[in-house]
């Protein structure tokens, strides 16, 4: 049965996958999928009348391709099979589904013709369980695949393209179609994932699946997050935040997160800045009260702290982060103040033991130097980077990056799915540990206003986009604007 991907889809590892496969060996899973995608193969090639490639490799997913072939044939298409594989050492299901392809009269090419125009590519060459590079004559027909000029529909996942991490084993299928089968894999949706899988497409294959380690992160989240403002309401009621941070030549940042704090509906925001010559008015936003870095310590009223955006890395940062971990607030922890944290031991133990919420928002080599570990080593397995984390500093934690990760102690994780190129630009995490503060202060729940600002944000940047502005030069500041409508609109569908 065909699915849709949205807030809450349960998101698999290739070991839950592989569970609910055993559990069903019996079942014929292979004619169940191979049926399938060739339904979404009609679909997307529609009424072409161009021929179809289909790319079938050595294991299962070949013979999932070569099922999917004996439906476009039998249904009157114009059929190329290309076999990358030796039939004699097909898997039994696999095999099985060559010999029925030869039985409709079905050809298979040992490799690509020459270039045609095509109405569909279809990859049936890897699945879930490449681990390695890709190399040689499976190399080549990924090449050939990403040069044919027409629409590729992936089977289960992207040849190439690791089910689990979202990373590209040496080179990897460019689809414009994904249709996955049992369970959406995590890898579609984070790192390399978002640009090699195209639309994806789940269809259970009316497999009953288990409790799943992931969830998607979508537009659900928003809605779910605050009700609707009563009009008997002042603002006091709806919280304080703190921005620490905004050292000399860095106090934009401390500004920009203010600024998404009140926008996103926090009733105070006071900006402490460390930097001695720091202006004493936002002329852009009247309405943030802008006090030293001592001064906002020591107000009592608040109902959280964001510390380190612009917070440097001077001898004096780490003294406002030990302030701010000595106050027993909400905090939201950003950028060099994680940099501090991961180089201090002091501060580190400090922060493992203290009993207050905690936000954590590293991007990937801040979340390295969290964990001991090189960038590369955090890209390669967000999921777990993500996860290690929030164990460690028993806080709520978001990797950064294409597909966002949510973690959380003794919770699912989560995978955002909102968002463009248009964030890799400077400001972008500042605006978002503001909006995650305004969350907080208005009285979300951690997890849940951790995962309502990264959601929003990345909705924000796209409609951002959808109006023409960006994604190059789309500026942080921009998203303030966009999230605030966004965020309205949400919760007012929510009434």
């Amino acid at each position: 049965m065909r699915l849709k991907i949205n807030h809450g889809t349960p998101l698999q590892l290739t070991a839950d996958v592989r569970r609910i496969e055993a559990r069903h060996a019996h079942e014929p899973l292979m004619e169940r999928a191979g049926l399938a995608a060739a339904q979404l193969a009609r679909e997307i090639a529609a009424d072409s009348g161009k021929p179809i490639l289909i790319f079938a490799g050595p294991g299962n997913n070949g013979g999932d391709a070569l099922v999917v072939a004996r439906y476009l044939k039998q249904w009157f298409f114009n059929v190329t099979v290309v076999f990358a594989g030796d039939a004699a050492k097909l898997p039994a299901d696999a095999a099985n589904a060559f010999k029925q392809w030869q039985a409709a009269e079905g050809t298979a090419l040992d490799q690509a013709p020459p270039a045609k125009h095509w109405g569909l590519v279809i990859d049936g060459l890897f699945g879930i369980g490449v681990t390695r590079d890709i190399t040689g004559r499976y190399a080549e027909c990924i090449d050939r695949i990403n040069q044919a000029n027409a629409p590729v529909l992936a089977i289960d996942i992207p040849s190439g393209l690791d089910a689990d991490s979202g990373r590209v084993h040496g080179c990897c299928v460019r689809a414009t179609h994904t249709i996955t089968f049992i369970g959406a894999k995590a890898g579609l949706f984070t790192l390399d994932g978002p640009d090699q899988c195209g639309t994806v497409v789940l269809d259970d294959l009316d497999l009953q699946g288990d409790g799943a380690p992931g969830r998607v992160l979508g537009a659900g989240i928003v809605e779910e997050t605050l009700a609707p403002r009563l009009r008997n309401t002042h603002k006091g009621t709806h919280g304080s935040v703190g921005i620490i941070g905004g050292d000399r030549g860095m106090v934009g940042a401390a500004l920009l997160a203010a600024r998404a704090a009140l926008k996103l509906g926090a009733g105070r925001v006071y900006a402490g800045l460390i930097a001695r010559d720091a202006p004493l008015l936002d002329v852009m936003q009247a309405e943030l009260m802008l006090r030293s870095a001592d001064e906002v310590l020591k107000l009592d009223h608040l109902s959280c702290l964001v510390v380190g955006p612009g917070l440097g890395r001077a001898p004096e940062a780490a003294f406002y982060l030990r302030c701010a971990l000595e106050a027993k607030l909400p905090l939201v922890i950003d950028a060099d103040a994680l940099n501090s944290i991961a180089a201090e031991p002091k501060i580190k133990t400090q922060l493992n033991q203290i009993l207050t919420i905690k936000v954590l928002t590293p991007h990937p080599a801040e979340a390295a130097r969290l964990l001991g570990c090189s960038t590369r080593d955090v890209q390669s397995d967000r999921i777990a980077a993500a996860q290690q984390i929030a164990d460690r500093f028993q806080a709520h934690v978001v990797l950064k990056g294409a597909g966002s990760v949510c973690a959380s102690p003794n919770q699912p994780w989560r995978i955002n799915t909102s968002g463009n190129p248009g964030m890799a630009s400077a400001g972008m995490g500042d605006v978002l540990s503001g909006i995650i503060a305004a969350l907080l202060a208005q009285g979300t729940s951690p997890q849940r206003a951790l995962d309502g600002a990264v959601w929003l944000h990345g909705a924000a940047a796209d409609a951002c986009v959808e109006k023409g502005v960006g994604p190059v030069g789309l500026s942080a500041s921009e998203t303030i604007d966009a999230a605030r409508a966004l965020f309205n609109a949400c919760i007012g569908r929510g009434r």
